[in-house]
């Protein structure tokens, strides 16, 4: 890991970073990459969803029983690499980091990701974990749906990362295709689109909340977009750490 940047070191107590964003947005490889960049752990809120999902799909739980799927949060045998430059996923001891990511998982994590039943869960999971990361490493770089406004509204620095409808397409075609020719789009569209048009019934990822840094990546490249968000994080320390509003 390399060193904490050091406007982090003069912060009194631990730093949380929450990025929020839809899908296919960069937020997960961009708050790896910060997370690195500032030596801070790292969690992602979305794999948590997925897991649930994986594993109810795997123990025969009907995802239509929500109380079930409740029970199946609450019992998760979930275990999760904080360390952003070796993340791991792993349920029951095993490693699902790609079996999450699958079609089959993508296809029907939003019924997990809508249950309120399993997001109260998740989010105080979260909760717990993110002081429990930014005590262990001096900080944390958190992202989901929720984290800016739900899970961690008090975050010393909150960003909502997105990019337009054909930019996210590519992106997360190439990513689950390894590639974003028309065909590979076309068949991604109605995922991305379905799970956030879902999602957004019950997370909030919109620039709703005060202090909520819009970093809109467009048109911006991998490098770019993980610059952009550096210097939005070193703006926020540097204000928090002169006694200023962060964010």
């Amino acid at each position: 890991m390399p060193e904490p940047d050091h406007y982090a070191a003069a912060m009194s107590d631990p730093v949380v970073v929450a990025i929020d964003g839809p899908s296919g947005s960069g937020k997960s490889s961009v708050a790896k990459a910060v997370a690195a960049h500032f030596g801070y752990g790292y969690l992602d809120t979305g794999a948590m969803y997925r897991a649930v999902t994986l594993w109810c799909l795997r123990t025969g739980v009907d995802l239509a029983d929500q109380e079930a799927v409740v029970a199946a949060a609450e019992d998760l045998p979930l275990g999760l690499g904080v360390d952003p430059t070796e993340t791991t996923v792993e349920l029951d001891g095993e490693d699902v980091a790609d079996a999450i990511r699958t079609s089959e998982v993508s296809g029907v994590v939003s019924a997990v990701a809508t249950n309120l039943g399993v997001r109260a869960v998740l989010q105080q999971a979260q909760r717990d974990l993110i002081e429990l990361i930014a005590d262990d490493f001096g900080g944390v770089v958190a992202e989901g749906r929720d984290i800016t406004t739900v899970v961690a509204p008090d975050a010393a620095v909150r960003i909502l990362l997105t990019a337009s409808e054909a930019a996210r397409l590519a992106r997360r075609s190439t990513q689950l295709h390894g590639s974003a020719d028309a065909a590979t789009v076309a068949a991604t569209h109605d995922e991305v689109v379905r799970r956030d048009r879902d999602d957004s019934t019950v997370s909030q990822f919109t620039q709703a909340a005060d202090g909520v840094v819009l970093l809109d990546t467009s048109e911006l490249d991998f490098e770019g977009s993980v610059a952009a968000a550096i210097a939005i994080v070193t703006a926020g320390l540097e204000c928090a750490a002169a006694g200023g509003s962060p964010a």
